[in-house]
């Protein structure tokens, strides 16, 4: 009986725990955004060697937050931080997509509509995905893409 009321509270009101893997291309931002959404605000960075992990609380959801580093001799261990990180691996067939279109206000960055293309998003059949324009040290985008995920999240 203890455990059947200590289940149900912890469903009713507790918050669901998940895992994110952030990855991407050196000097992206990754890290600038982790930050952003764990404090608040921007903290001074550094290029990631290896990996940052962090706690996000938001709305009713728990994200253990991976972020590895992105550089040219990092790439090949993202593998190692979740087991399988190719969306097409069976052991990733739940797992949701949101990319965060970052740095949208330099002057070059490639719009929403190209990024989509240029990874190819359209072509993920059976996955659901979004993207998301944001820039990370205004803030701009951020919680969005966290509402679409937290959203996605609670369908299951």
């Amino acid at each position: 009986m203890g455990l059947t009321v200590s289940t149900i509270f912890t469903r009713l009101f507790g918050k669901k725990q998940m895992r994110i893997l952030m990855v991407g291309l050196d000097a992206a931002g990754k890290t600038t955004i982790l930050y952003k959404l764990k404090l608040g605000e921007i903290v001074t960075t550094i290029p990631t060697i290896g990996f940052n992990v962090e706690t996000v609380e938001y709305k009713n959801i728990s994200f253990t937050v991976w972020d590895v580093g992105g550089q040219d001799k990092i790439r090949p261990l993202w593998r190692h931080y979740f087991q399988n990180t190719q969306l097409q691996e069976d052991d990733l067939k739940e797992a949701v997509l949101l990319v965060f279109a970052n740095k949208q206000d330099l002057p070059n960055a490639l719009t929403v509509s190209e990024l989509t293309d240029r990874l190819g998003l359209h072509a993920l059949r059976n996955k659901t995905w979004h993207i998301e324009s944001t820039c990370a040290t205004q803030g701009t985008g951020l919680y969005e893409g966290l509402d679409w995920l937290s959203k996605e999240l609670s369908k299951n």
